[in-house]
């Protein structure tokens, strides 16, 4: 816990709020800008001696609840709450539910890419978006419901074969652990979405091997540098793989790309030309 830095961070939040802006009075002519010490107490149900403490660097460690109430009476952004919590040494609460909204000047990006397979994965691993290359490497994501779009559930897919429904990628295993560090981490960002939740129960509870990944509670997996696609028309596809965090939509730019004149690019090429009627990878 940064006791200093948390109290400046906190004076200093607390300083850019005007009464109205969390509803109450202006009343008389104010010495210092922003709310008082007492409103945001009175704001976040906490002791006004305990919130004068805080900002002095003089308080012990606030709970999570705590510091969310806080960061609720302060009016604080995600990256801001995150920041808070940050500085008092606690894992921030979550209550939002995660975006699926993609910018638009991601999308645009997309299409722009030139000889690169692309797509954005939301925090819970659906495929919100992807360029023409990346339908044809992969599949054609447009004809599938939203919850068909998971790569979650491709990669648990149930009484099938596992590792015929994978685009033939040979990492499936390091895939597949991938994919449950990814919702791990998700859910401790999102404990009450049901979307999140819902997923992780449900693969819990219906895919034996997620159940068993779910229980080694590993939350860090290994960067993927390059991946290999045993492709049905074109044969094996070994690309460069880069994964970009969006960080104010908590959201996954992934770039399959491959060094001009290698295989990998002469396989990229064709693809281009062949469109999403040459990927025919079994479901």
């Amino acid at each position: 816990m940064n006791r200093q830095e948390l109290g400046a961070f906190l004076r200093s939040r607390r300083e850019r709020l005007r009464p109205r802006d969390v509803g109450l009075p202006s009343g008389p002519r104010r010495r210092t800008p922003g709310l008082r010490r007492e409103e945001v107490a009175v704001l976040a149900h906490i002791s006004t001696e305990y919130y004068i403490r805080l900002e002095q660097g003089r308080a012990p460690r606030p709970s999570g609840d705590v510091l969310a109430a806080i960061a609720g009476a302060l009016r604080l952004t995600d990256a801001e709450s995150d920041h808070l919590h940050v500085l008092a040494g606690t894992a921030p609460n979550r209550t939002g539910l995660h975006r699926r909204d993609v910018r638009p000047s991601i999308l645009a990006l997309l299409q722009r890419l030139p000889q690169t397979a692309g797509f954005v994965m939301s925090a819970a691993c659906e495929v919100l978006a992807w360029n023409d290359l990346a339908a044809a490497l992969m599949e054609d994501f447009a004809p599938l419901a939203p919850e068909d779009r998971n790569l979650a559930r491709r990669a648990f897919p149930g009484p099938q074969p596992a590792d015929t429904t994978l685009y033939g990628i040979s990492d499936a295993a390091g895939f597949r652990l991938g994919v449950v560090m990814q919702l791990r981490t998700t859910l401790a960002r999102y404990p009450t979405d049901p979307a999140v939740t819902g997923l992780v129960d449900e693969l819990r509870y219906a895919r034996p091997d997620f159940a068993r990944l779910w229980e080694r509670h590993d939350v860090q997996a290994a960067p993927m540098l390059t991946k290999s696609f045993r492709h049905p028309t074109v044969g094996e596809v070994t690309v460069d793989c880069d994964t970009l965090s969006l960080t104010d939509r908590d959201q996954y730019l992934v770039l399959f790309s491959a060094p001009p004149g290698s295989p990998g690019a002469e396989a990229l090429a064709l693809l281009n030309v062949l469109g999403t009627e040459a990927s025919h990878y079994p479901r």
